[in-house]
């Protein structure tokens, strides 16, 4: 989600990420009785989505917290968005969005900082993927326990498996029974131009697409989607309602307020939604609003968007998946952003049931 009067942190921070030692196999395993069940199953049903906010920042400044919290979830599968790492490449030539810069003397150290982090507990125990920006902007990473490795992964939303999307917005695993896509959605902005309303409107059509030709196997899509369907997925409808930048109002009605909560996207994600049969995992246990624990990005402390709050982040689950939900929880609390982790995001779990030998597809 695009930043509201939020200050930009400075990724020039000399502090250094506390590196866990690896643990031993038993430490891992509890003496061998989860290692035993985790080797009898065969694809992830533990997954977590999360917008960072700059990975590398996090890994500067909130990676004790973090670790604790994912060695605690233990998910299968950890979703990433807006890690803000610059693809590999030298200034001037092609890309390479699947490596992380280090080309200079400030992006190698950048590199070794994040790489030292994640080959600690717990995330030595994960393969990773990235689709990174030429910038540090956007980007896409997913990890993956190394006992479920996917049959295929490829970084666009047509499948070609070298080619990645601009600004390093998908990552799509596909495994022997689902496909998991991984999305950092483009915010809707303020007007009506390529990088605003078009943008959005040819992102949301290229989505329905993918949904609609990738029926054949069951879809978890997560992330950060930038949109809150319903009045109940904002703290304050009306404030979002009548949103506008500089006094900028849209000619269309439909296109008004804040990004993100337009009559326009929200239609669009109906129809997503609708069309591609897919359930929305939290919406499906969660009825009613939560105004302590519903929400999944919260406006900056300081300023007008203190206390308003959405839900953009999000488990979407094909329909034949829906009776296999256990859980699905948003693990951010309050206006003050705990259990946030330095970024504006919280981070949103979803648990399935194994599935049975009777259950097709």
């Amino acid at each position: 989600m695009k930043r509201f009067f939020k200050p930009i942190e400075k990724e020039t921070s000399n502090k250094k990420p506390a590196i866990s030692p690896s643990p031993s196999v038993a430490a891992v395993h509890d003496d061998g009785k989860n290692g035993e069940a985790l080797s009898e199953r065969k694809e992830p049903l533990k997954f977590m989505t999360w917008n960072a906010n700059s990975f590398l920042l996090r890994v500067k400044n909130n990676w004790d917290e973090f670790v604790n919290f994912v060695a605690t979830i233990d998910p299968d599968v950890l979703a990433l968005q807006e890690v803000r790492m610059p693809a590999a490449g030298t200034k001037g030539a092609l890309k390479n969005p699947g490596e992380v810069k280090d080309d200079t003397a400030s992006a190698r150290e950048e590199k070794q900082t994040l790489m030292r982090a994640i080959s600690g507990h717990p995330f030595g125990n994960y393969r990773v993927w990235w689709s990174l920006a030429d910038t540090k902007y956007g980007g896409t990473a997913l990890f993956v326990k190394k006992q479920f490795q996917p049959v295929k992964v490829s970084f666009c939303l047509d499948q070609t498996a070298r080619k990645h999307e601009p600004d390093g917005r998908v990552i799509l695993a596909e495994f022997e029974s689902f496909r998991l896509l991984n999305t950092y959605s483009p915010n809707n902005g303020w007007k009506n131009d390529d990088s605003s309303f078009k943008r959005r409107r040819k992102w949301d059509k290229r989505i329905l697409e993918f949904v609609l030709r990738s029926q054949d196997k069951p879809l978890i899509w997560c992330g950060d989607l930038n949109v809150s369907h319903q009045e109940i997925d904002v703290s304050h409808p009306e404030f979002f309602r009548n949103a506008k930048q500089n006094g900028y109002i849209p000619p269309n009605k439909e296109d008004c307020g804040q990004p993100g909560f337009t009559i326009a996207e929200r239609q669009r994600f109906s129809n997503i939604l609708s069309e591609g049969k897919l359930v929305d995992a939290y919406r499906f246990l969660h009825e009613a609003q939560d105004m302590d624990c519903g929400f999944s990005w919260s406006g900056n402390p300081v300023g007008k968007y203190r206390g308003k709050r959405m839900r953009i982040d999000y488990f979407l689950v094909s329909e034949q998946l829906k009776d296999r939900i256990v859980s699905c929880e948003m693990h951010g609390k309050g206006i003050e952003l705990q259990g946030f982790f330095g970024s504006d995001h919280c981070p949103v779990s979803l648990e399935l049931s194994p599935k049975k030998p009777s259950q097709v597809d």
